[in-house]
């Protein structure tokens, strides 16, 4: 996940650097008044978001499947702890219906 998270970072900084070259060279338009700094930002942003979306396809696919091996271990680890108190209430239970019986 980390990985996918710098590659992601890496595309931005890279569409940032394009969007700032393009907007004091004059060939992209600047921002109204003091925006100019924010306006570079949302337009890296939007350029970005598309292209890490298509670049980045098999990463994300690989950091889904390890998120869902991590979710289903888990589960697995929830069950065995749900199983192993179901054992011990049944056996507490019966040890008590046997010393009621002795008594």
């Amino acid at each position: 996940m980390l990985r996918y998270t710098l590659m992601r970072l890496g595309i931005f900084v890279g569409c940032l650097v394009v969007v700032w070259g393009l907007v004091y060279s004059g060939l992209a338009p600047r921002g109204l008044g003091d925006s100019n700094g924010l306006w570079i930002v949302l337009l890296a942003l939007l350029i970005s978001a598309p292209i890490s979306f298509v670049v980045l396809r098999k990463e994300r696919d690989r950091a889904s499947e390890r998120i869902v091996q991590r979710v289903d271990r888990a589960k697995a680890n929830l069950e065995a702890n749900r199983n192993m108190e179901d054992t011990a209430d049944e056996a507490a239970r019966t040890q008590g219906q046997a010393q009621g019986q002795a008594s």
